[in-house]
């Protein structure tokens, strides 16, 4: 199988103004909150779940896995399916569609190592979230006592 590869930025671009883009979003929980990032990459200044589009020939569940290394330098073990987020409307490019998984990492989490400025725990979803993740936050991981 062909090792998947990103594709040339105008040709993302391009593709992605017009069709909806499939993605992971990693959902981390801690006895701290859920784990956000902020973003350094559009829509820049953002808090989001660290995530990222499938590459062509990639399956999801290897996605998760490049999006752990790439964003957070861990490798993780995906707990379970949490559901589907749709990014109508989204502030950033085209529409997005991503598959939320919780996972658990397997080693410290490094910290931001791309796309991120920042990365924190919340119990509840900062102000400047992304809305999408913001209305997933609170109906699928706030812990009701």
């Amino acid at each position: 199988m062909a090792v998947p590869k990103r594709l040339p930025l105008k040709t993302f671009e391009y593709i992605y103004e017009r069709v909806p883009r499939i993605c992971v979003d990693l959902v981390i929980k801690s006895p701290k909150g859920v784990l956000l990032s902020l973003r350094n990459i559009p829509p820049i200044g953002y808090w989001h779940f660290p995530g990222g589009s499938i590459l062509f020939n990639e399956s999801p569940e290897n996605a998760v896995q490049r999006v752990a290394k790439e964003e957070l330098g861990v490798k993780v073990k995906i707990v379970k399916l949490l559901g589907v987020i749709s990014f109508h409307n989204y502030i950033g490019l085209g529409h997005p569609i991503s598959i939320a998984y919780l996972v658990k990492p397997l080693s410290p989490i490094k910290g931001p190592v791309s796309q991120a400025s920042a990365i924190k725990y919340f119990k509840t979803p900062p102000p400047k979230t992304i809305k999408q993740q913001k209305d997933f936050f609170k109906k699928h991981l706030i812990t009701k006592k």
